[in-house]
């Protein structure tokens, strides 16, 4: 009978109507081993079940003390095809051989395509997650999908990063995700405690606990086991003795007379008694079973066993009857009822006795491999063999599972194996280990020699491999052991080829880690293939010289690194080094001002890695390629291609690919004045990226938006955000330099006059180097509206001129080969005249023809803001309908972006230029007239405002086209009429009445 959790069941019963009105659902149950996890587990399945959901139940495998990689997502999906054949082949359609690293039936077996086929898929682990998230979701369309993954705590950590994924990006779909885990094992240590603090983390995660028993419940459950009421003695015996542990009083209420053991004795002896009382074969079957693993085939067992199959039967029965095994719910093999008696039967074993088994059950496997499913067999070969303490037997099986861990992009489990191999290296007798050759194990371009022909393998080998495998899931820190332990060998011998190699993995490992740029193993890298023929690890330094130097240093010696790096792959055959430096190629010549070259040399890239299947490079193209098109203005251009890249990366599961796509989206969406739709692609983006660098990007982006409209607290936050991410290490221009611009912007519209200009010396001493343009002139259009927007023309101020000189000077180094880049030459001369009052209308009519044969609807709006103030300032009375039109323009821009800034600046201009725009009318404004309350006039309520930002007379005089002294006679009638002594008593009337409440008095100049 089922006993109490009505509270845990109703909370599953909860979720699952969730999850079948389309809520997918998370739950994580935690409980000591015994407590009754399964059992609840099964109660919800049977009740799922009758309200029509397919349950689909995997569990992780331990095999001695090894976990198997992927298997209880394998189990689960294999249980979900089983149930759903039509359904399930239709969602997978087109990715077969991808979801085949999980479920080999789909697209036979990985791990044999796998063998030697070159080089670690960087995005592959993402890829294959975002395919089975994407997989499930189809699933769990048309029907309430329940996947409940058991024993988390033996769970290898690809299956730990597989769920985190799923329940971090899930959002659609009749699905419910329960997985269960022993709490009492998971020690401070223990590699599951970090996922549990990450999940606890999400609002979407319902976590629940199971408790012991109490004394009632304990009651109810032997009354159930023993059919009849059990006497109050027994159950404050049972209950004291188990604690209400769930399994603990099963087996306390199962056991009578002389066969139930003393309660001094230990609760191991307790999980023993049901099998010392088996007759002795059966006792030894299940001791064999117990070194097996925590499933045991049927027919792998028997190999092990030895046994008549009628001696075996009898034993399995007599096991199954004590409750001590139990049938597998695959029909194919058996299990320990419960986890704890399997526990404690091995750890009963002999030291002798195991390692035995262990070889019994290899040499059983080796002998016939169809004894255990395809997927398993060389995982758990490499265990057996590796536990026999047979070193000449474990080094080859276990380098055999390391290639099918990476074939499955199961790159922890691959790490964890190489180091296995390691250890086994010195061990393993030398014919062992001569009879291996590296093509067998290792990357291709290390595999062979200089004449291409097979090469053994080394220990230096394994060592490259776990390196990259520490790279790919994370393990940073042990890769770096790595590397730095295979260049001191390399110290001791002439190497440089893989010395190089070695090398580049630290510069990778070093930025990606933030401890720096990764610049001078770059360099090291560089001067040891120097000199030497082309190879594959040449092209491959070359490449990642040409891409690291077009991102910090980009100039004639990135552009030379590359074209080296494209024909140095291009003869030694190595397609994807070669398509990656095109690309980088490609995107040097566009900032070197070969547009067109450059553009069509990335579209080719784009097309050919497509059409060739090589994702990595292709969805850096769709990255890299709209990035140009934007920089040189052509945003309209960028944004089907990205929109493309959307579909492609999200196919293909290049997850930080498909992060940085988005923010260029938003970037290019915002050139084109579609600010709402920008906003949603940064936070899209925001729900995707997995590494921190697309984060600070976005960041920026958001930075931006809340800079044009207003929002200058935000704008300080995002811009701190963005500054942390990056860290102290990463200082690449096209980081930096639009964040000095945001610094500066962020500090003049926070009155911090010297801040800013301070930020505009950091980065004008570092100057723009070659392609950096696309940042450099918005920097330079930011100083120049700053100090126009500061200057007091009657006042002296040596430091405004020596800014303007330095803007000036910096603007010629710029180049202006692209309409975009000369339309901003032009705003910024403009700007710089204004700053010195020589502004000219005339200028700033040449200044908004330029931006009107772009597609940049918010800077046209700003210039033509700017050249009304200028005709209006010009005292041309044929020129105000003019500038009507220009500030009507103008305001309709602002309010469809919500520009706050630009609207009401255009706004005062119009009001103090006595026009008319044709918007609807401020209903505060029409609700009451802030100047007849208080008797004031127009020109004296806009004088009012002014006094209450700080202005002097001749500062009104310039805002209101006024001489000074007509702005003295307004202030004195305004303290006339206030009855106030002087201008701070006037300012803190209008604050205290709120007259001004809507103006953004504080806003960031406009540009």
């Amino acid at each position: 009978m089922f006993v109490g959790r009505q509270s845990e069941l109703g909370t599953l019963n909860d979720a699952l109507a969730r999850a079948g009105a389309g809520e997918p659902q998370a739950l994580l149950l935690g409980g000591e081993a015994g407590v009754g996890k399964t059992r609840l587990i099964e109660e919800f399945a049977a009740a799922a079940t009758r309200r029509a959901a397919v349950v689909a139940l995997g569990g992780c495998v331990e095999i001695g003390a090894d976990g198997l990689p992927f298997a209880p997502f394998s189990t689960a999906l294999r249980a979900l095809r089983r149930a759903l054949p039509g359904e399930f082949d239709a969602a997978a359609a087109g990715q077969e051989e991808e979801l085949a690293r999980l479920l080999p039936e789909l697209g036979g077996e990985p791990a044999a395509a796998a063998r030697g086929a070159g080089r670690h898929d960087e995005e592959g682990m993402a890829r294959l997650f975002e395919l089975t998230a994407r997989l499930l979701e189809r699933v769990a369309a048309g029907h309430t999908v329940v996947l409940v993954l058991e024993d988390l705590h033996w769970a290898d950590a690809s299956t730990r990063h597989l769920l985190a994924f799923l329940l971090r990006t899930l959002r659609t779909g009749r699905l419910l995700v329960l997985a269960s885990y022993r709490s009492d094992d998971i020690h401070r240590r223990h590699p599951l405690r970090p996922l549990l603090a990450e999940l606890d983390r999400l609002r979407t995660i319902h976590r629940i606990e199971l408790a012991r028993f109490t004394r009632q419940e304990v009651a109810r459950q032997i009354a159930g086991i023993l059919a009849a009421e059990p006497d109050p003695a027994q159950i404050d015996q049972i209950f004291e003795r188990s604690d209400g542990n769930a399994f603990f009083v099963e087996e306390l209420a199962s056991c009578t007379g002389t066969d139930c053991p003393d309660l001094s004795d230990s609760l191991r002896d307790l999980l023993l008694v049901r099998v010392e009382t088996l007759p002795e074969t059966a006792q030894r079957v299940v001791r064999i079973a117990a070194e097996g693993g925590s499933t045991v085939e049927y027919r792998l067992l028997a190999a092990v066993a030895r046994l008549a199959e009628d001696d075996l039967i009898e034993a399995l029965r007599a096991a199954v009857n004590a409750s001590v095994l139990t049938p597998a719910p695959s029909g194919d093999g058996y299990r320990f009822r419960h986890a704890l008696v399997r526990e404690a039967v091995s750890d009963d074993l002999l030291p002798g006795e195991r390692s035995r088994l262990d070889r019994r059950y290899a040499e059983a496997l080796e002998a016939d491999p169809t004894l255990v499913p395809a997927d398993q067999r060389v995982t758990r070969l490499a265990s057996y063999w590796y536990h026999a303490h047979d070193p000449a037997k474990a080094l080859p099986a276990v380098l055999d599972a390391s290639v099918a861990a990476r074939s499955r992009h199961a790159y922890s489990e691959q790490l964890r194996l190489l180091e296995r191999a390691m250890e086994l290296w010195d061990a393993a007798p030398e014919e062992v280990r001569a009879r291996l050759r590296a093509a067998d194990y290792v990357e291709a371009y290390l595999a062979c020699g200089s004449d291409g022909a097979p090469v053994p393998l080394r220990y230096l080998d394994l060592l490259a491999e776990a390196a990259v495998a520490g790279r790919l899931c994370g393990e940073r820190e042990r890769a770096m052991k790595l590397a730095k332990r295979a260049l001191r060998l390399l110290d001791e011998e002439h190497d440089p080829l893989r010395a190089a190699w070695f090398w580049v993995q630290r510069s990778r490992l070093v930025q990606q880690r933030s401890h720096g740029d990764g610049w001078r193993e770059l360099a090291t890298a560089q001067d040891l293939v120097r000199g030497l023929p082309p190879s594959e690890v040449h092209a491959e330094v070359l490449a990642h010289v040409a891409n690291w130097s077009m991102v910090h240093i980009p100039g004639p010696e990135a552009v030379s690194a590359a074209e080296r790096a494209v024909e140095y792959a291009r003869m030694v055959g190595a397609r994807e080094i070669e398509m990656n430096a095109r690309l980088t190629l490609g995107g040097l010549m566009v900032d070197a001002g070969h547009v067109e070259a450059g553009l069509a040399e990335m579209h080719e890239v784009n097309r050919r890695t497509v059409a060739d299947g090589i994702s990595a490079v292709a969805g850096r193209s769709y990255i890299n390629l709209p990035s140009e098109l934007e920089a040189v203005g052509r945003s309209r251009e960028a944004v089907p291609l990205l929109e493309e890249g959307l579909a492609y990366t999200r196919g293909h599961g290049l997850l930080d690919h498909e992060a940085w796509v988005w923010g260029n989206l938003a970037e290019s969406l915002s050139s084109l004045g579609r600010w709402d739709e920008a906003a949603e692609a940064v936070a899209r983006s925001e729900r995707i990226g997995q590494s921190a660098k697309p984060g600070a990007f976005h960041a920026r982006n958001r930075a931006e938006l809340a800079l044009a409209r207003g929002d200058l607290p935000e704008a300080a936050r995002q811009l701190a955000l963005a500054l942390d991410t990056y860290g102290k290490y990463d200082n690449a221009p096209q980081h930096s330099i639009p964040l000095a611009r945001l610094a500066i912007a962020v500090a003049a519209g926070e009155g911090r006059l010297s801040d800013a200009r301070a930020a505009l010396d950091r980065v004008l001493e570092s100057g723009f180097p070659p392609g950096t343009h696309r940042y450099g002139w918005p920097v330079l259009l930011t100083a120049a509206a700053m100090e126009a927007g500061a200057a007091d023309p009657s006042a002296a101020d040596p430091e405004r001129a020596a800014v303007l000189e330095r803007v000036r000077r910096a603007a010629r180094t710029l180049p202006t080969v692209v309409p975009l880049w000369r339309a901003y030459e032009s705003w910024v001369r403009a700007e710089l005249l204004r700053a010195e009052g020589r502004d000219r209308p005339e200028e700033w009519t040449g200044v908004v023809a330029a931006f009107e044969t772009l597609e940049r609807p918010y800077d046209l709006a700003r210039v033509r803001y700017r050249l009304a103030a200028s005709l209006l300032a010009d005292e041309d009375g044929d020129q105000r309908a003019r500038a009507t039109e220009l500030l009507r323009l103008t305001h309709a821009v602002a309010e469809h972006l919500h520009a706050r800034p630009l609207a009401d600046s255009a706004t005062r201009l119009a009001r103090r230029g006595r026009l008319t725009l044709t918007t609807a009318p401020d209903r505060r404004a029409a609700d009451a007239d802030p100047a007849e309350s208080l008797g004031l006039t127009r020109r004296e309520h806009d004088v009012l405002r002014l006094v209450a930002q700080g202005r002097t007379n001749r500062q009104i005089a310039e805002e209101l086209f006024i001489s000074p002294k007509t702005a003295s006679v307004h202030v004195s009638n305004i303290l006339a009429k206030l009855d106030v002594s002087g201008r701070g008593e006037a300012a803190a009337v209008a604050h205290r009445l709120e007259l001004f409440a809507h103006d953004t008095l504080s806003a960031p100049a406009v540009g």
